[in-house]
């Protein structure tokens, strides 16, 4: 009887590893390669930069992608632009106030419409944006790409998974307090955002 038990446990133990489990993947980049995209484009001038600050943890099952939680953070200190007097504006008190809030975030709250085709699975994720102190609920579409064993191909003498998360989304800086109503003609309401960032799973 304890062998047949033994047995069992082993054939189910051996089941959850075929089939994977859920793993933390770290979004703190060793390489700094990590990064998220911004643009604006209003009637006078368009805007293009970039944040390389990007941390954060996910909670990621290839066999459940309905489960994955986690939090995505932009340091808003890395906020970039080639014009460096827009990027002192744009870290002041009256825009963005990265003194005070440091963070931009995302907070995934749940995951839906899923679609799988290799390695590669899209997906609608809820969560919680939050910029200048402010959050709202909203709902992106994103792309994961789970990669087993892949992290030594990445960052060599490493053993590990990796998860790839892309999305692009956009929303307007008057819902966050970013000086509504004003210079639209050369700070569009719409910020276009774009997210590309590998997590590791070391082994």
């Amino acid at each position: 009887m304890n062998i047949k038990i033994h047995i069992m446990l082993a054939a189910a133990c051996l089941g959850r590893a075929a089939l994977g489990a859920p793993e933390t993947f770290d979004f703190k980049d060793p390489k700094g390669i990590n990064n998220a995209h911004f643009s604006l484009d209003a009637p006078l001038e368009a805007i293009n930069g970039s944040a390389s600050g990007i941390s954060g943890t996910v909670t990621f099952d290839p066999a459940d992608p309905a489960s994955t939680k986690g939090k995505i953070i932009v340091a808003s200190s890395t906020l970039e632009l080639p014009n460096k007097m827009q990027v002192t504006h744009m870290k002041s008190d009256k825009w963005l106030d990265v003194a005070k809030y440091p963070e931009i975030t995302f907070e995934a709250t749940g995951v839906k419409n899923i679609r799988t085709e290799g390695d590669n699975i899209t997906a609608d994720v809820a969560g919680t944006f939050t910029l200048k102190g402010i959050s709202k609920e909203m709902t992106v579409p994103t792309k994961f790409t789970f990669l087993k064993d892949k992290l030594g191909q990445r960052l060599p003498g490493k053993n590990g998974d990796i998860l790839v998360i892309r999305s692009k989304f956009t929303i307007k800086r008057s819902d966050f307090g970013i000086m509504p109503g004003q210079a639209e003609d050369k700070v569009a309401e719409a910020i276009d955002l774009s997210l590309s960032v590998a997590g590791a799973a070391p082994h």
